[in-house]
């Protein structure tokens, strides 16, 4: 997301640029005098931001807008189909994925590739990925668009403000600096990175469909580990070094089995993907074997405990409980609206609901909150970390439309400016 702006009479021009950016993504097509009329500008200062926004290349005029209405019509607004566009990319353990989303959050190419990325060197993986983002950059080029950015989802953590992988432990990850090696691949191309949860939770704030938009949530995420995100007020809660969210390290059963963090009983040995595949009699190899590609050991959880497998059942049963001890700890400390459940615990939600909401309700300090009023399931699906990864680099341009004129344009470069991280 595009830094505040100073206070200075072009920073104001540009958060108005902003402002009316918003307002036809939000509400559009527009007229000029109904935007004037959202944004609380005069209509004279919205028709100079608009005709600035038309020659950049971010907004069109479709004509004549509500016809039939009294007084002259004016032309109705709506954001450019070919105007700027985001390019995300997720590195997930066993696939690798790419998508390019205009500015209306339309996505307008997308490709994905099933690869072994466990424990293998991160210089083949992000040439593959740069491979792909070439070929989708390319493909939205045809379809008109621009794109200014690329945003990478990966499953680890990533110091605040860089594009340093700390640890990336089911990747096998340590110390990688992934965005020096992609900017040299994609010339031109700022580049940033992010965790899978963080830009999961921003996928449900800004795409997720919930009427009305949660402010504050906890989202919580699983691919072989338990990753967790927090927005507050709208905003992503990151701590100081960048690394809030770790629910799959807090401990539930200080008893229990070590785990590769070096702590003991933590959530990711109950309610981590392999911790169930195992409490369910299968090997994680095996599903793997049986359901080759993203998501499909998770597939294979799901349709044996849809076809009644008690075994597995019981295993979902475990990891809802665990769940349940752990989110009962977060919502009693931040007090969120709702807990979202994303990413590949998606398709096991109806297995693992019961007893996570049982366990949220004997758990929860309010008495007047039942654990079954705080969990919702995200409609997003596996799919959150990339489209988050691809919608912060079209909120980016929402958020601070004059860094991104088009080249023809007042003469300042495309990309994203002070976000290059």
């Amino acid at each position: 997301m595009a830094a505040p702006l100073p206070n200075t009479q072009q920073a104001m021009r540009r958060r108005n640029l902003s402002l009316v950016l918003h307002a036809v993504a939000a509400h559009g097509p527009l007229s000029r005098a109904a935007v004037a009329a959202r944004v609380g500008l005069t209509r004279a200062a919205v028709s100079t931001l608009v005709d600035e926004l038309i020659r950049d290349g971010l907004l069109v005029e479709l004509g004549p807008s509500r016809p039939g209405t009294v007084g002259r019509p004016g032309s109705a607004l709506q954001l450019n189909e070919c105007g700027p566009a985001g390019l995300g990319a997720e590195i997930g353990v066993d696939h690798l994925a790419v998508c390019a989303m205009d500015l209306a959050g339309r996505i307008r190419a997308r490709t994905e590739l099933v690869s072994a990325n466990r424990d293998r060197s991160p210089a083949p993986v992000l040439t593959q990925l740069a491979g792909l983002v070439r070929q989708v950059a390319a493909e939205a080029e045809l379809g008109g668009l621009r794109p200014v950015g690329l945003a990478v989802a990966v499953p680890g953590l990533v110091a605040r403000d860089s594009s340093l992988v700390v640890r990336a432990p089911n990747l096998g990850w340590e110390g990688v600096d992934i965005g020096p090696e992609l900017r040299a691949a994609l010339p031109g191309l700022p580049v940033t990175v992010d965790n899978e949860a963080n830009l999961g939770a921003l996928a449900e704030l800004w795409r997720g469909g919930h009427d009305p938009a949660p402010r504050d949530f906890v989202h919580v995420s699983a691919e072989i580990g338990i990753g967790a995100a927090v927005v507050l007020d709208g905003q992503l809660l990151r701590g100081t070094h960048g690394f809030a969210g770790e629910l799959g390290h807090v401990p539930v059963r200080p008893e229990g089995p070590e785990c590769a963090c070096g702590g003991r009983g933590c959530l990711e040995q109950y309610a981590g993907e392999e911790a169930v595949l195992r409490a369910s009699g299968l090997s994680p190899e095996e599903a793997a074997a049986r359901h080759p590609g993203p998501g499909g050991r998770i597939a294979v959880l799901a349709v044996r405990a849809a076809g009644g497998d008690q075994l597995a059942r019981r295993a979902l049963r475990g990891a809802g409980s665990a769940l349940g001890i752990a989110l009962a700890g977060a919502v009693n400390l931040l007090d969120p609206e709702k807990v979202v459940l994303g990413g590949a615990l998606t398709p096991l939600a109806p297995w693992l609901l019961p007893a996570l909401e049982r366990e949220l309700g004997r758990r929860l300090t309010d008495p007047a909150r039942p654990g079954s009023g705080v969990v919702t399931v995200s409609r997003l699906g596996p799919d959150g970390p990339l489209l988050g990864a691809a919608s912060s680099v079209v909120q980016a341009v929402l958020d601070d439309p004059a860094g991104f004129r088009h080249p023809a344009g007042a003469g300042e470069p495309a990309g994203i400016r002070g976000s290059d991280a």
